[in-house]
C-alpha cells in the first residue's frame, strides 16, 4: 500500500506522489508570536513533526518550512499594553517557542522564515498581483486583493462568494471596492512597525505573508501545506487565491489540517483565555506524554484534554516503558522465541501499513502495543539474549518514527527527579555495603510514593505510576 493522505481541498484521501521524485516540500503555518505558546500549538507541531519523520523514514528528503508571524495587529496591541517594542516582544516569544519545540522533541525545520525578514519578497508578490489586476491600491493607502476576480475563491472552504459574510480579519471598509476584499498591505499608523513600499510606509496583511514566505522558501507549487483546521477560512483560502492568482498554477497538492485541542468542550485558544501553556505542561509531564496524547487519535479529529485522558495516556506510556525492563532468562530458541521473532518481523510492515493510511498514528501505536505484549510475555517465559534485545530495538526504532524518546523517566517527569536520583544513589551505596534491609527500605518508601525502581545491568531506572 502506498501512502495516501486526506486532502482538505478535495475532501478525499488521495495517493501521494511528490512533485519531485523522492523529495517533499512542506509548509506549515506557525504561530503568531504575541504570548506564551499553549499545548494547542504543541499539538500542531507534533502532528507535522510525525508527518515529516514518517516521510523521512520512508526514504523522502523533506524540506520543511514553518513560519513565524512576527508582524501582526495582536503583537502590536500586546506590545502597546506592555510598553514594549513589537519586534522585541515577538522575537522573545519566537525564541521561547523554538526552545519548547526542542523540549517536545520536534525536529528543527529546514527554515523558520519570519515576516519581518521577508518584506522585500512580500512587496514583490503584491506588485505582481497589482500587475495582474488581482489587487489594487485604495484611497486609504492600503492595498487589497480582489476576491471576486478569483473565480475559484471558496474552493477550499466550500463557501460560495455570494453567501460569504465578513469573517476573521476580513473587515468592511469604505475604501474597498468590495466588502470581501482583504488587505495585502496596510498603510502605516503611528506607533506601529512600518516599512517603505511603492504605496508608502506600511506593513503586510496576515494572509500575504505566508504566500510570500512559501514562495520564497519553497516554490510556486508545493507538495503539502499544513496547519490547524481553524485556518481553513479565511487564511488558507486567501493563500490559495493570492498564490494561484500570481502564478496561474495549483499552489499545494495536499492541504492537511489538524483538529483543535479542546478543554472542557471548548477549543483551546488565546482569545478564549482557556490556556495551558507548553511550559506549564512540561513542568508536570514529559514530551512523550504530549506525543501520546496527540497520536492516540486521528490528527484530523478534535483532541479532548482532561485529567481522565491524561491519566490514561500516562498508563499507556508506562505500558510501553515496561517492555524495556531487562530480561531475566537466557532462552534464545524454541516456540516462544519463534513467536516473538514473527511479531518483530511483521511489526515494521504493519506499522507502515498504518501510517500509509493518512498517518493513522492510533493504528501505528497499536502495532507498538502488540510488540510490548510480546516482549513482556517473552520475558516472563525466560527469553533473553539476542532475540529479546532485537525485539526491544525494533520497538524503540518504530517509536522513534513517532518521535517518542522513551527515556527511563519519561513516563513521569517530576520536579522531585533530583531527589529521587539522590535516593537511588544512596540505595546503590547501601547495596554495595550489603545493607539489604536499608536498601529495601529505600525501594519500599519510593514505591509508596508511586516511584517504581527497576534494577538492570547498567544500573537502576525509575518511573512513576499514572
Amino acid at each position: 500500500m502506498a501512502l495516501a493522505i486526506y486532502n482538505t481541498l478535495s475532501r478525499q484521501t488521495e495517493p501521494f506522489t511528490p512533485l519531485v521524485a523522492d523529495h517533499v516540500s512542506m509548509y506549515v503555518c506557525g504561530p503568531t508570536v504575541y504570548s506564551d505558546a499553549h499545548i494547542g500549538h504543541a499539538m500542531s507541531a507534533v502532528v507535522f513533526d510525525v508527518v515529516r519523520r514518517y516521510l523521512e523514514w520512508s526514504g523522502y528528503t523533506v524540506r520543511h518550512v514553518m513560519n513565524f508571524t512576527d508582524v501582526d495587529d495582536k503583537i502590536i496591541r500586546r506590545a502597546n499594553e506592555q510598553g514594549r517594542d513589537p519586534m522585541e516582544l515577538a522575537e522573545s516569544y519566537t525564541l521561547a517557542f523554538l526552545d519548547q519545540l526542542g523540549q517536545l522533541n520536534v525536529l528543527p525545520a529546514t527554515a523558520y522564515p519570519r515576516v519581518s525578514t521577508t518584506i522585500p519578497q512580500i512587496i514583490q508578490f503584491i506588485e505582481g498581483l497589482i500587475a495582474k489586476d488581482a489587487a489594487y491600491h485604495a484611497s486609504n493607502g492600503d492595498v487589497y486583493f480582489r476576491v471576486r476576480a478569483d473565480e475559484d475563491y471558496g474552493k477550499l472552504s466550500r463557501r460560495a462568494v455570494d453567501d460569504m459574510r465578513s469573517g476573521a480579519r476580513i473587515a468592511p471598509d469604505e475604501a474597498k471596492a468590495d466588502p470581501l476584499d482583504f488587505a495585502l498591505w496596510k498603510a502605516a499608523k503611528p506607533g506601529e512597525p512600518a516599512w517603505e513600499s511603492p504605496w508608502g510606509q506600511g506593513r503586510p496583511g496576515w494572509h500575504i505573508e505566508c504566500s510570500a514566505m512559501s514562495l520564497h522558501e519553497l516554490a510556486e507549487q508545493i507538495d503539502i501545506h499544513g496547519g490547524g483546521n481553524d485556518l481553513i477560512f479565511p487564511h488558507h483560502e486567501n493563500e490559495i487565491a493570492q498564490t494561484e492568482s500570481l502564478t496561474g498554477k495549483n499552489f499545494a497538492q495536499i492541504w492537511m489540517h489538524n483538529g483543535m485541542l479542546q478543554l472542557a468542550g471548548e477549543k483551546m485558544s488565546k482569545s478564549l483565555g482557556n490556556l495551558i501553556t507548553i511550559d506549564q505542561f512540561l513542568s508536570e509531564h514529559s514530551a512523550d506524554i504530549m506525543r501520546l496524547l496527540v497520536l492516540s487519535g486521528s490528527y484530523r479529529a478534535p483532541l479532548v484534554y482532561n485529567e481522565e485522558v491524561l491519566a490514561d495516556t500516562e498508563r499507556k506510556l508506562e505500558r510501553i516503558m515496561s517492555a524495556f525492563k531487562p530480561a531475566h532468562g537466557t532462552t534464545t530458541s524454541g516456540a516462544v522465541v519463534d513467536t516473538l521473532n514473527t511479531i518483530v518481523a511483521k511489526a515494521p510492515t504493519d506499522f507502515r501499513s498504518a501510517m500509509d493510511s493518512d498517518f493513522n498514528s492510533a493504528a501505528a501505536l497499536a502495532v507498538l502495543f502488540d510488540l510490548v505484549r510480546s516482549i513482556n510475555a517473552a520475558r516472563d517465559a525466560g527469553v533473553g539474549g539476542e532475540p529479546f534485545a532485537a525485539a526491544q530495538t525494533c520497538l524503540r526504532e518504530l517509536a522513534a518514527v513517532l518521535g517518542l524518546r522513551l527515556e527511563a523517566n519519561s513516563a513521569g517527569k517530576t520536579d522531585a527527579a533530583p531527589f529521587i536520583e539522590l535516593l537511588i544513589e544512596l540505595r546503590a551505596e547501601l547495596r554495595k555495603a550489603k545493607q539489604w534491609a536499608l536498601s529495601d527500605l529505600v525501594r519500599n518508601r519510593l514505591s509508596e510514593l508511586d516511584v517504581q525502581l527497576e534494577d538492570g545491568p547498567s544500573g537502576t531506572t525509575w518511573t512513576t505510576k499514572g
